[in-house]
């Protein structure tokens, strides 16, 4: 089996500082080191099985190849397009934002 390497886009190291920042900032220090392990997680299954994420923001939103996957017990989607050679990692968003508003803007659909 060949694992891809994960390469998070820098908005994407962004909403993880900023999800790892609420939890601490909540005194849920616990939480927080949860959400880094179900990240790595996240990141590992995608590394080895990258078609498995779901599709349907492609759809919504014309982009060709995007997947989401979500992390166990936390509300993060991680928004991410297979490439030959590795797994590109556009965004870790909360499941509950406007998706496709803030996949959409500007800097996120530049390619890499």
């Amino acid at each position: 089996m060949i694992v891809k390497p994960i390469i998070p886009r820098e908005q994407a190291e962004r909403d993880v500082d900023e999800a790892i920042a609420y939890y601490l900032d909540e005194g849920a220090h616990a939480a927080a080191l949860g959400f880094i392990d179900a990240l790595e997680q996240a990141y590992a299954h995608i590394g080895r099985h990258p078609a498995t994420g779901s599709p349907r923001s492609a759809h919504e939103l014309d982009l060709p190849g995007l997947r989401a996957w979500g992390l166990k017990r936390y509300p993060q989607l991680v928004f991410y397009i297979e490439q030959a050679d590795h797994i590109d990692v556009w965004r870790v968003l909360n499941g509950q934002c406007d998706i496709p508003a803030w996949l959409a803007e500007p800097d996120v659909l530049q390619p890499t």
